[in-house]
């Protein structure tokens, strides 16, 4: 039988030709992120009595979720982490300056090909992007990896997810992994690698393949993957030194479940609260008056997502009923937006920018919403009181749908504008 891609990236993980799905590895880990919860997985680390971490320079820490600092607590995390990044000498410290984790670990090449990376975060799965197994561990278990570079892993069956034919105007990778998510629920994919293939993934950016694979755990999954290509490559060109491997799966490897769709038929979504699997056509909430409209994040804060919303809103305001948010996902995302004039559209129409980080989407800072209030948002989740007040709502959408919603000051199509 043959090995999927997530199967061959986990052989070479622990030093084998294959791997079964469902036994218990222990994986030789390539890469290991933690943003401001480095804290927590510091303190446990010093727990364990090891007085060095296993490999200084494959491990990544930075600050994004909270910054500038927003309390006093926050601003004595930082100060600790520092300190604690000095003391083991780790080269790849980017403070608050770089932008959004997920981001990052792509763009700098800290993410690679046919690696492992794991992350205390979530939404790790998004370097499934450019090739990599890459996945969510709690701070205990990253505590154990930076001790001795290894963790337990248990062999994720596979899922596939083929989309064929090519996306109309104004739907995008957001609506597709929404469409997909609303189908199968929250846990329809639960500990299960996501595999996305077909013509419309071939022919989408590294971008779009980046919002896949970032929701992909919205469903459960362990990881989400697009088999490396020519895009990868080229992405990577300049930012990934020496070798690497692209694998991809075998015609007979075996897949839990397979699934596809006709990219034609897809149209503009929304997750509806209080659930990212509560998902219908924009039409079903047009016109519901919205108070924030909120466009960037991990999973849409790109050039692309940038652009592509700039291209909705035209030359019209933002609405006066509504406060547009717009976070670049890094500082370089947001100096080629700069550059593009992006930014300065958005200000000019009354958004206002932040700096790259995740903001008001978990809700700690920069945007939190009031009791009754709803916004719109590119971000990744909607679960009750994700972005502030337990009784405000908040709808999940694409960038543009977000756009098109902001100057008309209700929820709407952006095939309408």
């Amino acid at each position: 039988m043959g090995q999927t891609i997530a199967q061959k990236i986990l052989a070479r993980s622990c030093g084998r030709d294959s791997v079964e799905v469902g036994e218990i590895i222990s994986a030789r880990v390539d890469r290991a992120m933690s943003h401001e919860n480095a804290k927590l997985v510091s303190d446990t680390f010093k727990e364990i009595g090891v007085p060095k971490v296993w490999d200084p320079a494959r491990i990544v820490i930075l600050f994004d979720h909270r910054t500038p600092a927003n309390t006093i607590k926050t601003a004595e995390g930082h100060k600790a982490i520092r300190a604690f990044v000095k003391g083991q000498g780790i080269p790849n410290f980017l403070d608050m300056r770089e932008g959004i984790c997920h981001q990052v670990m792509v763009e700098l090449g800290y993410a690679r090909p046919g690696e492992l990376v794991v992350g205390t975060d979530s939404h790790t799965t998004t370097y499934g992007a450019v090739g990599a197994f890459s996945t969510g561990i709690g701070a205990t278990e990253m505590a154990g990896v930076w001790a001795t570079g290894e963790l337990w892993l248990r062999v994720p069956e596979s899922i596939r997810v083929r989309v064929k034919g090519k996306l109309p105007e104004r739907v995008s990778a957001k609506d597709l992994v929404l469409r997909w998510i609303g189908d199968v629920k929250a846990d329809g994919a639960d500990y299960a690698s996501v595999e996305f293939t077909g013509g419309a993934i071939s022919s989408m950016s590294v971008s779009g393949r980046m919002t896949l694979c970032n929701m992909s755990m919205e469903a459960g999954a362990k990881a989400g993957i697009v088999a490396p290509d020519r895009k990868v490559e080229a992405y990577l060109r300049d930012r990934v030194p020496g070798p690497y491997t692209f694998y991809k799966s075998d015609p007979d490897a075996k897949y839990r479940s397979k699934v596809t769709y006709d990219a034609a038929k897809l149209e503009p979504v929304v997750a509806a609260p209080h659930a990212v699997d509560n998902v219908h056509p924009v039409g079903k909430y047009a016109g519901l008056e919205i108070n924030q409209a909120v466009l960037g994040s991990c999973t849409n804060g790109r050039l692309e997502d940038l652009k592509a919303a700039a291209g909705v809103m035209g030359d019209m305001p933002v609405a006066p009923n509504v406060r547009m948010l717009v976070i670049p996902a890094s500082r370089r995302e947001m100096l080629r937006a700069i550059k593009a004039g992006l930014i300065t559209r958005f200000v000019s129409a009354g958004a206002i920018v932040l700096n790259p980080g995740c903001g008001p989407c978990l809700g700690a800072h920069q945007g939190i919403l009031a009791k009754g209030e709803r916004a719109i948002t590119s971000t990744n989740r909607n679960f009750k009181g994700r972005m502030g007040d337990p009784e405000s709502e908040v709808f999940l959408a694409s960038p543009e749908t977000v756009a098109a919603s902001a100057v008309k000051g209700v929820i709407t199509d952006p095939r309408e504008v």
